[in-house]
């Protein structure tokens, strides 16, 4: 092992699990989708496996779960199942999704601050700007993707002047004197930009980290502006080591360029291990999930994701290259994932490779085979940890967090105890006192 670096690992909350037909095992709890029992129960199996953080995704648009593709980023509302998580859980952080496309920064602002105030400072935001959903909220088009991260930037702004507008010595309780809070230690922001004006101050505490931990997983080239200046933390899809170790340097060097420490801001791509005792049980599982794969809602994800329908071909025909057409709309992962998967591969193959992988890597293997892959990367530099993305809950999830957590554990990669008080101080990000 090199140093004292350890892995910083956090745990994809899809309670379908991650691969698209995982749902339809027998063993599934697919019944309890929505409900807090199968999550409240998926959080604690990760505190006990010693894992950094759970993440909630979030969707603003139907369209996935009633294609069957996907599932699971629309059921859970973050704010509200990370805030009934923290009453059921101690120490692991609780990360979630919110739109600066379709929120305000002030409300932002005090969900956030409330739920590390309920978690004690455990509490964490996945910074997005969406790519649907806007005629849920009254727009025919979605802005550009320019102006999107415009917005996310000034909205991430105001979010951090507000959590800042209270000082953190601005509670003095005195019961004698009849004063909380000292008034004057609570100051307006009065923020007026391109989207938003903001008088302030927020109508709560300080947060307990000072500001909440901040996550951002845009690749584009915006995206990773916004991140490399304000996350803790950065979600990529990165299925080859070689570009991994090329993301990983170039966004290091972005995030020094912004006056910041590298080594502060952790590096966390996605990847769904399918674990087992043996290769052979390993196998047969990552069989069974794609037996699981269901032609009608496979072929849907294929039509949303080429954003042409593929109805007309057979499985195995490969899929025509005018259907796999570039623009401006496309977001970062079609433009560096998803077009070249298509022109490889036959829809049938396409339509099994997103059902498993979304983009992100998948290893098929046992406990040591599987910490094999993973510190390799580690010790590469091409991750500071992983996104642990659970094939299948609760089998799949069971076996990610009991055989394979456990051997990076044994090797020294791993913390086996939560230290520090924070999510911040936990994962080694930046403290804001």
């Amino acid at each position: 092992m090199s140093g004292t670096r350890q892995m910083v690992l956090t745990m994809f909350m899809l309670s379908f699990g991650y691969h698209s037909g995982a749902w339809r095992l027998p063993d599934s709890r697919s019944e309890e989708i929505g409900r807090l029992g199968l999550i409240r129960d998926m959080a604690k199996a990760a505190e006990a496996a010693k894992l950094h953080a759970v993440f909630f995704a979030d969707s603003q648009d139907a369209g996935p779960v009633r294609a069957n593709a996907n599932l699971g980023t629309a059921v859970h509302e973050p704010i509200s199942v990370m805030s009934a998580l923290s009453g059921h859980t101690e120490k692991i952080g609780l990360m979630g999704t919110m739109s600066t496309t379709f929120s305000e920064p002030y409300n932002a602002a005090r969900q956030f601050a409330g739920l590390d105030l309920l978690s004690d400072g455990r509490a964490g935001w996945n910074i997005v700007t969406s790519v649907m959903g806007q005629r849920n909220f009254g727009m025919e088009q979605l802005p550009d993707p320019e102006t999107r991260y415009r917005r996310a930037t000034e909205f991430t702004e105001v979010v951090l002047k507000l959590w800042d507008s209270w000082a953190p010595d601005a509670i003095i309780n005195d019961r004698a004197g009849g004063r909380w809070v000292e008034s004057d230690r609570i100051r307006d922001i009065d923020h007026v930009g391109e989207f938003f004006q903001v008088q302030g101050a927020l109508n709560m505490p300080r947060p307990p980290q000072g500001r909440p931990l901040l996550v951002q997983a845009g690749q584009s080239e915006a995206g990773k502006t916004l991140g490399a200046r304000f996350a803790d933390a950065i979600y990529t899809a990165q299925p080859d080591r070689e570009k991994s170790i090329e993301f990983y340097a170039d966004f290091k060097r972005r995030v020094a360029a912004n006056g910041r420490d590298p080594e502060k801001v952790k590096i966390l791509p996605g990847v769904m291990p399918v674990v087992a005792p043996t290769l052979a049980e390993a196998r047969e599982h990552a069989d069974e999930l794609a037996r699981c794969v269901d032609e009608v809602s496979g072929r849907a994800t294929v039509a949303r994701v080429l954003g042409a329908s593929v109805d007309d071909l057979d499985l195995d025909d490969r899929i025509p290259a005018d259907r796999i057409v570039d623009g401006p709309h496309r977001d970062a992962r079609f433009k560096t994932l998803y077009s070249r998967m298509a022109a490889e591969m036959t829809v049938r193959e396409f339509m099994v490779a997103l059902s498993r992988g979304h983009g992100h890597r998948w290893i098929v293997g046992t406990p040591a085979t599987v910490a094999d892959s993973l510190i390799e990367w580690f010790e590469a530099r091409a991750a500071d940890g992983f996104n642990l993305n659970p094939p299948s809950v609760p089998h799949g999830m069971d076996a990610m967090l009991t055989l394979l957590v456990p051997e990076l554990q044994e090797r020294g990669y791993f913390q086996d105890d939560y230290r520090g008080d924070t999510l911040r101080e936990r994962i080694g990000a930046e403290l804001h006192p």
